[in-house]
């Protein structure tokens, strides 16, 4: 039985808030905008899709244009996590290690722009450990469908779905998979939820859950 686990990234596997709430306010004022961010910005709008944060952070008459400067800040940041990186939850490797060694096929599934999974895998040398990953910016859907779309696409008989906001929880239950909480992240989600309140516990959890 093939057997996956699918990840979310931000709050998940790492936290960028710090260095994409930077690039972004480089990006700013490089527009002449007068909006600037804060990390704790950034975490708020983590895990939506880029087209729901350009109406929550960058309110225009036209949503195009909210969408331009998005589209620019999302280019930014890009480059900027390439170069930069982010802050990897601890033990995130040894972990990945563990869950393959397992025989888990593991997977990203995100709600951010082209370019951003890469710049993750890139700077923190992770790509070895993954076997797939899909966003919204490739397919611009969002991410139940991601997630359904990846679990087919590899033949998996099983999988599951870990990621630490309510959006997360709903997407999983509307693509019809299990959900796992990384409740060391930005959200919450209903109690009695699978949960890991550190990500080393997951290979425990996951020696358990598969059966």
């Amino acid at each position: 039985m093939k057997q996956g686990i699918l990840f979310d990234l931000d709050g998940t596997l790492w936290d960028s808030g710090e260095g994409v709430a930077e690039s972004w306010n480089e990006a700013l004022a490089q527009l002449g905008e007068k909006e600037r961010v804060t990390t704790e910005d950034i975490h708020g709008v983590m895990g939506k899709t880029m087209a729901d944060i350009a109406r929550l952070l960058f309110p225009r008459d036209e949503f195009a244009e909210s969408m331009r400067i998005m589209d620019y800040c999302a280019n930014c940041e890009n480059e900027y996590l390439r170069v930069h990186g982010g802050t990897l939850y601890e033990g995130l490797k040894d972990v990945l290690s563990a869950l393959k060694k397992a025989g888990f096929f593991l997977a990203i599934v995100s709600n951010c722009q082209k370019g951003y999974i890469e710049a993750f895998l890139e700077y923190h040398r992770l790509a070895e450990y993954f076997d797939d990953t899909e966003n919204y910016g490739r397919t611009g859907q969002g991410k139940a469908y991601n997630i359904r779309l990846l679990k087919d696409r590899n033949h998996l008989d099983r999988a599951w779905y870990v990621g630490d906001t309510m959006g997360d929880y709903e997407a999983t239950v509307e693509a019809g998979l299990p959900f796992i909480h990384a409740a060391y992240g930005f959200g919450t989600v209903p109690e009695g939820t699978p949960a890991v309140r550190d990500l080393r516990e997951l290979p425990r959890l996951m020696e358990s859950l598969r059966g």
